[in-house]
């Protein structure tokens, strides 16, 4: 494989489109049949744009095969379900992004799915059980950032034979290739750090092995998430900046994590790239950047950490992450608003807790407006 840098820019090998350097949308929704060794309809993941980005997505995570979704959640659910049925057993990371949580939580349970979390690697061990078929994991996690290690989970999954899924959407393919450390799948909310601009909303799904693919579609079918060609282009021209944009974000989310770790009016700040974090030596051996999102407290209270947003004047407090803009939120009113507090704070997400997703701006001036937004609110 080429440098990501240029996997980004050219990431098919193929002759260019009636010397086009960029390629075609098609639209269509109606395709001949007769004669065709594949059916192509848009509800089928099967035309050209969305086929098309799944093999580029594919290519950037090293994996068998990959879909698209019209959102990361129709990804997520689509890979569980898949290989669920009624009194199977999943295990979860503790640390699960809001959506994930809730689906664990309110919807699996309707199906007769019974749900378990893990927080280290002897929990996973130990929660195995007979009918266990699935263990779904985030590293770095949402919102703490919290790294597990993929090598040792994947180990455990195939020695009592359970399927493997990572959400990778925090780490992306410049940062973090799961399938290489022996997971099964990989989904991404594409809305993301794959999409990258705020404003183009997908997911995806990449597989290690063409085994699990006739089942994985299938189950896609009769949830109806598919992808439009336009927003198809849209995502794979995003593509081509991924890696700068990336690394760009890596750069700054170090630099401001380091900041906040020695300011006095900080309490704890979770980066894996800090020395202070728990994990980072797993973070070190797994992943190739430490990533554009960090988390941090603020010694103050909920009214404390409102005013320090509403001082912000180039961060915006406002909901998603992994754009080239920075963005903020309080996962307490956010990701994580339906838990009580008793629930929150036993998974570690206090009323003091922010969420940043670093941009791509000058690192100097998002630590300029951190600073002046403490002065102001604190």
């Amino acid at each position: 494989m080429r440098n990501f840098d240029t996997d980004c820019v050219h990431p098919l090998n193929e002759e260019l489109y009636n010397g086009a350097v960029t390629s075609g949308i098609q639209p269509a929704v109606a395709y001949e049949y007769i004669d065709r060794k594949t059916l192509q309809y848009p509800g089928f993941y099967s035309t050209y744009n969305q086929q098309r980005l799944g093999q580029i997505i594919c290519n950037l995570e090293q994996g068998a095969w990959g879909m698209v979704f019209s959102s990361g959640m129709a990804a997520i659910s689509t890979a569980i379900l898949s290989f669920l049925n009624n009194e199977d057993h999943i295990i979860f990371s503790k640390d699960l992004y809001g959506g994930t949580l809730k689906f664990a939580n309110d919807e699996l349970p309707k199906r007769g799915i019974k749900c378990s979390f893990a927080g280290d690697v002897e929990a996973f061990k130990n929660l195995i059980h007979k009918n266990t078929r699935i263990i779904y994991i985030e590293t770095p996690s949402n919102p703490l950032l919290n790294i597990l290690p993929l090598e040792e989970i994947a180990a455990i999954a195939k020695a009592n034979n359970i399927l493997t899924i990572i959400d990778n959407t925090f780490a992306s393919p410049i940062n973090q290739l799961p399938l290489l450390h022996g997971f099964d799948i990989s989904v991404h909310s594409g809305t993301k750090y794959l999409g990258g601009h705020n404003d183009l909303p997908y997911g995806a799904l990449v597989s290690g092995s063409h085994e699990n693919k006739d089942v994985i579609f299938n189950t896609a079918k009769m949830y109806g998430g598919s992808l439009t060609p336009y927003e198809c282009y849209m995502a794979e021209r995003s593509l081509k900046t991924l890696s700068l944009r990336v690394k760009k974000q890596n750069e700054n989310a170090l630099a401001i994590a380091e900041y906040l770790n020695g300011n006095t009016n900080i309490e704890n700040v979770y980066y894996p790239g800090l020395f202070s974090h728990p994990q980072y030596s797993i973070a070190v051996k797994q992943m190739n950047g430490f990533g554009g999102m960090l988390s941090f407290e603020l010694k103050t209270g909920f009214e404390g950490v409102t005013a320090f947003q509403q001082k912000l004047k180039l961060i915006s407090p406002a909901l998603s992450l992994g754009g080239v803009e920075s963005l903020i939120c309080s996962p307490a009113v956010t990701s994580h608003r339906y838990l009580t507090k008793e629930e929150r704070y036993a998974i570690g997400i206090k009323d003091s807790l922010l969420r940043l997703s670093v941009g791509i701006e000058d690192t100097r001036d998002i630590i300029e407006d951190i600073q002046q937004a403490m002065q102001q609110a604190l």
